[in-house]
């Protein structure tokens, strides 16, 4: 039998919860770690189209990227997303920054998709842990580099076009930033990531090195497949089903 716990456990094999930021809340978060697994759903973050999703599944268990729990909470009421899942029974895991720098996570999904070589990780001084990833290219402009992102996002992704041809590529999905100046170091001519405040596209413009941004949904939700397919590797007997989960804001132009 798979319990809720053998299933936490094995995550935090491939990703270790120990490598979670200090801020953040990664772990089995809601359920009872006696009971036993058949269906785990997966998605990038809990919400009220996700919880019924995985419901009508047939779920035991939701794994998330976000954390379910993210900040303390005084109370749950009706019309919060977590009320409903306790309600519904189902457990909850959930793998954010450890699966951000756990091997074949989030950034090492993000290099195989723009087909990076030669990677190895980038570690900030604040966190110490290798989150971010650089790598080499074959040689291109900024703005192929911009397409060859929004290609392989399948998104809309903005361009602070630097002055250097791109061969050496840093990424780092969600609020990656933090790592900027890091892979500058390192030799990136050019740095991936998922958002991006105003003084932060202009401190990239000052440095003549090309940023992309590709939106924090964008850069991390295509690894949730990745994670499905690691849990479905470690217990072929376990259903998995991967949710469907729309990016939570669209681009309007004038034309509509």
């Amino acid at each position: 039998m798979i319990t809720l716990q053998t299933l936490s456990d094995f995550l935090n094999q491939i990703a270790p919860y120990n490598t979670q930021c200090s801020w953040d809340n990664s772990g089995l978060l809601v359920g009872d770690p006696d009971g036993a697994v058949q269906c785990a759903a997966f998605a990038l973050d809990l919400t009220t189209e996700t919880l019924q999703q995985a419901i009508d599944c047939g779920a035991d268990v939701l794994i998330t990227h976000h954390p379910v729990i993210f900040n303390p909470k005084r109370n749950l009421l009706f019309g919060d997303p977590v009320y409903a899942l306790c309600k519904s029974g189902l457990a909850a895991i959930s793998v954010h920054t450890p699966w951000d720098c756990a091997a074949g996570g989030v950034n090492d999904v993000l290099c195989e998709l723009l087909g990076l070589v030669h990677t190895t990780g980038v570690a900030s001084d604040e966190t110490a842990l290798p989150m971010a990833r650089i790598g080499d290219i074959a040689p291109c402009a900024p703005k192929d580099f911009a397409k060859q992102c929004a290609r392989a996002l399948g998104t809309t992704v903005q361009l602070v076009k630097g002055r250097e041809t791109i061969r050496r590529v840093a990424v780092c999905g969600g609020a990656g930033m933090d790592f900027f100046f890091d892979a500058l170091a390192l030799g990136a001519d050019a740095y991936l990531t998922g958002e991006a405040k105003h003084h932060e596209l202009l401190l990239a413009a000052d440095c003549g090195k090309t940023l992309v941004v590709g939106g924090h949904f964008a850069t991390e939700t295509l690894s949730m497949a990745a994670l499905q397919n690691r849990v479905q590797t470690a217990f072929p007997t376990l259903q998995t089903v991967l949710l469907r989960q729309p990016a939570p804001v669209s681009f309007i132009s004038e034309e509509g």
